[in-house]
Order: C-alpha cells, then sequence, then structure tokens
C-alpha cells in the first residue's frame, strides 16, 4: 500500500502541473474572493467545493487525532497543511503511516475535543450547508466548463474525489477501534462526504485500552 500511496501522490503531482488545464489569469482574484467571502458573480457550485475543502480537513481530522496517535510521528503537520493543499499533503501520510486498529494512546483534551458530538454537528452542518448551497444554485454547464479550462477548479475537483476515495482506509481501523468491525451500518460511512459526515455523528465512543485508561 506505501508503493501505491507514493506513486498516486507523485502522480497527482506530475498531473497537477504537468497535464492539468492551465492557470487562468484572474484565478488569484478568485482565490481571494472564495476565501473573503465575496461571492456575487461566482457559480454556486464552485464556492461549495472551495469551501467543502475546508470541510474535508476537519472531517480528516476527527480520524487523524486519533490514528496519529499511534504511529511514530505526530499527524497534526499534515492535518494542518491539509487545510492548504488537501490531498497533497495528506498522501504523504499515508505512505508513512502504519496500520493502527487497537487505540493505546492518551485520551487528552485535544482527543475529546475531535471526539465530542458537538464538534461533529459542527461539521456536519458546515458541510451540508455548503453542500446545499452549491446543489440549489449551482450552474453545472458553467462549473464544467471551468473544470475543462481552469487548472484551479480542476485539480480542485481532483483533489476532492481523492479526499472521498482515501477516506476509507482510516475509517477501517476507526472501526476497529469501536467495535464496528462487524456492524452491518458501518458501511454507510463508505459513502463519499455524507457517509462520513454521518460517522462523525453517530460513532460509538473509543474501546480504551489499559494503558489509555492509565
Amino acid at each position: 500500500m506505501r508503493i501505491f500511496f507514493a506513486v498516486l501522490w507523485l502522480g497527482l503531482i506530475v498531473y497537477s502541473f504537468g497535464f492539468a488545464p492551465p492557470d487562468q489569469p484572474q484565478t488569484l482574484t478568485l482565490i481571494q474572493r472564495l476565501a473573503t467571502g465575496d461571492w456575487q458573480g461566482i457559480n454556486p457550485l464552485i464556492v461549495s467545493l472551495f469551501n467543502l475543502m475546508g470541510v474535508w480537513p476537519l472531517i480528516y481530522t476527527a480520524l487523524l487525532v486519533v490514528d496519529g496517535q499511534e504511529q511514530r510521528f505526530p499527524a497534526w503537520p499534515f492535518a494542518a497543511f491539509s487545510f492548504a493543499v488537501g490531498a497533497f499533503a495528506l498522501l504523504p501520510y499515508f505512505i508513512l503511516r502504519q496500520p493502527a486498529p487497537i487505540f493505546t494512546g492518551e485520551l487528552n483534551r485535544g482527543v475529546r475535543l475531535w471526539e465530542s458530538r458537538l464538534t461533529a454537528v459542527v461539521i456536519d452542518l458546515l458541510a451540508v450547508g455548503f453542500l446545499g448551497y452549491g446543489l440549489v444554485g449551482g450552474d453545472w454547464p458553467d462549473f464544467w466548463q471551468q473544470w475543462q479550462t481552469s487548472r484551479f477548479i480542476h485539480v480542485m475537483g481532483l483533489d476532492f474525489c481523492l479526499l472521498s476515495l482515501l477516506l476509507p482506509v482510516l475509517l477501517v481501523d476507526d472501526w476497529q477501534r469501536r467495535g464496528l468491525e462487524k456492524s452491518p451500518w458501518r458501511w454507510w460511512s463508505l459513502v463519499p462526504l455524507l457517509g462520513a459526515l454521518g460517522y462523525l455523528l453517530l460513532r460509538p465512543p473509543l474501546i480504551l485500552s489499559k494503558k489509555s485508561v492509565a
């Protein structure tokens, strides 16, 4: 799997900067407007995609805060950089990580924060709000045309798809850390984005080892 993730990471970099559509002169202005909330005149689908690319790192952090405690290196730099570059930052984590089906780490304040139902509710509300904004008012033909001609939108769309496809790698271990490896409902968590949102909201508490309790 490490070789697969390494090839995928290199392939993403090569494709994004060598084969994706060219940069557009207005890209920097578009990014600034999206980041500052000046959305008037921008296709709601692009607004939605941009903001969901900020929600995905929240979803990943809610898993990495536990998964990272079982690794030989900290997970927080990968999670932090993913807010800026998405899968470009997370793929190196997948290359380096080891399977971690048992939680032996510390149930500290940070873990409790990301494990809380309130955090899950906030993430879910953000995601559903931005998703609804794009689907209700979005212009699909315009989005398709911009996806074909703008490197920023093209790569952002690919990044969204990659984040959806990579999450099950973390979910499988998280199932086992919560005793869900035989639960039939766990498969719903594999549904892109919506399944992840439901999982964060409904997942049971971690099964603590003696080391964690101590």
